[in-house]
């Protein structure tokens, strides 16, 4: 069931107990989970943080630990399946979710002892109602009873009420049909798309903010949160602009409660900054050369991958006015005068090549006077964290680092974060370009299909949801401002890349078709679990995100088949 006051009914319920905290491997809920963290800390609350990265892990996780805990708070997993049918609790368990996946299960929306949602009731949610879906059992076996008690009376008058009874039996049988049908319609319906809501560390600092325990760290980890929904693609424009609002309202707030204070020069201080900045990925801690060349934005309206397009990018930077040896060394180490009024030079020049939305709104943070960072780099660097592919590091491992350089002490993993993010970026660039020039992408009627041979170059960094979400975005923007053919430019794209070699499986995303317009929900969830059921595929449907799913290799082209006919 939804929760009404998120204080009354879930803050001031786990405050004296002891609470696991299940936690998903996104950046959202990395940093929903910090500002859990520091509440708990406030208040003393005991809890237990353990990463999950898939149903499995959840279940196993709460198997390890139902015996001593009764309360867990689920971030970001558990809200989009029957949560009670997949982890069979006791009756005594309680689950906080806070859960961006829509759409919510019903039984969890219509369950009230055991299943308590935190999720914004504003989000456009649709729940079917109670009716439409449940029916009481005892509805069915009304007359079952009447016949019996009839035995003994004579046997005409018995035969006469036998007619009615069966008629009547058959109109609610008929009855019963008909509204089984309408229930898998309306249930269809609501499932069918797959989508996200309101970021959840949002929520959590909704929370803080209730609590008047808020501070400038939790504000940012919120603003975050928010931005990797943005990088990654999960929320309308739209959506991100009132929620970047909501943000601004507080960063407001934090600034002028700040102003008087002795300590707002101090060297460890914290100022927080709303930016109409440009959209070029990590550009304070690169050349402003690579990250024209790396962001998406850029080299897409370019087309880097074509000859052309590098004639266009030298004019471009001519018609800016800058020195090719200020654009190639670190943009730290540019001349003060380039930089004062950059921003306004490069959103002229941009207009000119068709680029209108160079800038966008977003925060910024000083931590002293020497580290600048935008949200978007600290989403960047945190998901490469997360994602690393170094050998000796185990997912549990990376989940603490990319955990640690969140907080303003870690700067030094911040900093690494920020160099692998760059390697990311290159490697993502590099293969939309390679598949572009050699024609990787195939139309394959209902939906494009890509997929990455074992031995391409970075393949390993691409067994990861979040990066091979990504490249498959970028590939897709990238491809339909390339192609001539006007049908493919309205297509879903599907991709596979080679997960485990050695236990010989693929993982396969899909994402909806590219515009700008687009309402970001995917119906490829449904779409591979009926294409892997039908043709027995051996697949694992273990990602909170139902888009992403492994598969063996070898049935990779049956389940493609499926999957073409399904959608025809």
């Amino acid at each position: 069931m939804f929760i009404a006051d998120i204080r009354k009914d879930f803050y001031e319920v786990v405050a004296n107990q002891r609470v696991v905290l299940l936690v998903a491997p996104d950046i959202d809920a990395l940093c929903a989970c910090k500002i859990l963290q520091a509440l708990f800390h406030c208040d003393q609350i005991q809890y237990t943080l353990v990463p999950v990265t898939g149903w499995q892990d959840l279940g196993t996780a709460f198997l390890e630990h139902k015996e001593q805990f009764r309360y867990f708070v689920l971030i970001n997993c558990g809200a989009n399946v029957d949560l009670l049918e997949m982890l069979q609790p006791d009756d005594d368990s309680i689950f906080f979710i806070c859960d961006t996946h829509r759409p919510v299960d019903v039984v969890n929306v219509y369950n009230d002892t055991q299943i308590k949602l935190l999720i914004k009731q504003d989000d456009d949610l649709g729940v079917p109602s109670y009716d439409d879906i449940f029916r009481d059992e005892d509805e069915e076996g009304e007359d079952s009873g009447n016949e019996s008690d009839e035995g003994s009376e004579p046997s005409g008058k018995r035969r006469r009420f036998d007619e009615g009874a069966v008629e009547r039996r058959i109109e609610r049988q008929r009855a019963k049909r008909e509204w089984e049908a309408r229930r898998r319609e309306i249930l269809f319906d609501y499932e069918q798309y797959e989508y996200h809501g309101t970021s959840a560390a949002m929520m959590f600092f909704e929370l803080a903010w209730v609590l008047t325990k808020d501070t400038k760290d939790m504000l940012w980890w919120a603003i975050i949160g928010l931005t990797d929904q943005w990088v990654h693609d999960k929320i309308t424009n739209m959506k991100y602009v009132t929620d970047i609002a909501t943000m601004q309202r507080h960063v407001s707030r934090h600034n002028h409660r700040n102003e008087d204070e002795e300590n707002s020069l101090s060297i460890d201080c914290m100022r927080i900054s709303f930016e109409y900045d440009l959209r070029l990925t990590l550009y304070q801690h690169w050349s402003l050369y690579e990250s024209i060349c790396n962001s998406c934005y850029t080299s897409c309206s370019f087309k880097l991958w074509t000859l052309n397009g590098q004639k266009k990018l030298q004019e471009f930077l001519a018609d800016m006015g800058l020195p090719l040896k200020q654009v190639r060394q670190k943009f730290n180490s540019m001349d003060m005068s380039i930089k004062e009024n950059l921003r306004d030079v490069i959103e002229e020049s941009s207009n000119k090549y068709g680029m209108k939305d160079i800038r966008i709104q977003t925060f910024g943070v000083h931590f002293g006077f020497k580290n600048r960072f935008l949200a978007s780099d600290m989403v960047h660097a945190t998901a490469a964290l997360l994602e690393s592919a170094e050998k000796d590091d185990s997912e549990t491992d990376n989940f603490i680092k990319a955990l640690d350089a969140l907080s303003r002490s870690n700067i030094d993993r911040l900093h690494s974060g920020i160099e692998l993010a760059k390697k990311k970026l290159i490697a993502i660039q590099q293969t939309v370009a390679s598949c572009l020039c050699t024609n990787l992408i195939l139309s394959q009627g209902p939906f494009l299909y890509c997929y990455l041979m074992e031995g391409t170059p970075d393949v390993k960094l691409f067994s990861k949801p979040m990066a091979l979400t990504l490249l498959c975005k970028y590939l897709l923007k990238a491809f339909v401002l390339s192609t001539r053919n006007k049908r493919c430019k309205l297509l879903p794209l599907v991709m596979a890349a080679p997960k485990d070699v050695e236990k010989g499986t693929v993982i396969v995303v899909g994402i909806p078709p590219e515009s700008e317009t687009s309402d970001k929900k995917n119906f490829f969830g449904r779409a591979f679990e009926k294409a892997a059921e039908s043709t027995s595929s051996r697949t694992l449907h273990d990602h909170f995100d139902t888009s992403i799913i492994e598969l063996k290799t070898e049935d990779r082209s049956k389940f493609l088949d499926a999957l073409i006919t399904l959608l025809s």
